[in-house]
């Protein structure tokens, strides 16, 4: 145990944990006292960093932070380890930190494209579909016969609604838009048939 602890090849690994447990132990002091250390730090951030959509998520940035630096270093240990098992000594630290950080940011990618998904927007609430596209996920819509229909909403959720047209027929994937809420489904008008929108080729080369 102590030299798994004092090893200059786990080095790199026991900083990222230290670092973890010091970041979590500022925000918990400073939630206490109604202070965000991390927000000092995001000023020191270049802008693009800010403004990218990759950190375009429901939940503070400082968790994608948090989750980078305990899946380096466990991915770290877990390499050592397995190494260790097999020739009785740890491999040079150099040799593990890009394999340990490629681990690390697939795995961050992940828990954060969960954590997204699971969490409900802060304003989910006042959400509404109303001029949102769909698609007709199931059966054939008329009036008076409903059908399911995908759609998202402003902050990129998925909903499963009902939609009914005012006169004609919604076939199966075709793309509408909501226009009206009628008690518990949507009124929808038909904008083409599914695919056609994007897959019409240019009128002028099928002239030719």
């Amino acid at each position: 145990m102590l030299e798994f602890l004092q090893s200059y090849d786990l080095a790199p690994f026991h900083f990222s944990l230290l670092a973890l447990i010091l970041l979590s132990m500022v925000e918990t002091i400073g939630y206490c006292f109604n202070i965000r250390p991390t927000q000092y730090l995001r000023a020191l951030w270049p802008k693009k960093i800010n403004e990218s959509p990759l950190l375009n998520v429901k939940f503070s940035k400082t968790l994608i932070v948090v989750f980078l630096l305990m899946n380096f270093s466990l991915a770290g240990y877990f390499l050592q380890l397995c190494i260790y098992a097999q020739q009785q000594e740890f491999l040079p630290a150099y040799y593990l930190i890009l394999p340990a950080l490629i681990v690390a940011i697939f795995f961050t990618v992940f828990m954060i494209h969960c954590l997204d998904q699971v969490i409900k927007p802060v304003h989910a609430q006042q959400v509404s579909l109303l001029g949102q596209l769909a698609t007709i996920s199931s059966g054939n819509a008329r009036p008076g016969f409903s059908a399911q229909a995908r759609v998202r909403d402003s902050f990129g959720q998925l909903h499963y609604v009902q939609v009914e047209p005012e006169f004609g027929e919604l076939e199966f994937q075709s793309q509408v838009i909501l226009i009206r809420l009628k008690k518990s489904h949507y009124i929808a008008k038909k904008i083409s048939k599914s695919n056609t929108l994007f897959s019409m080729k240019n009128p002028v080369t099928t002239l030719k």
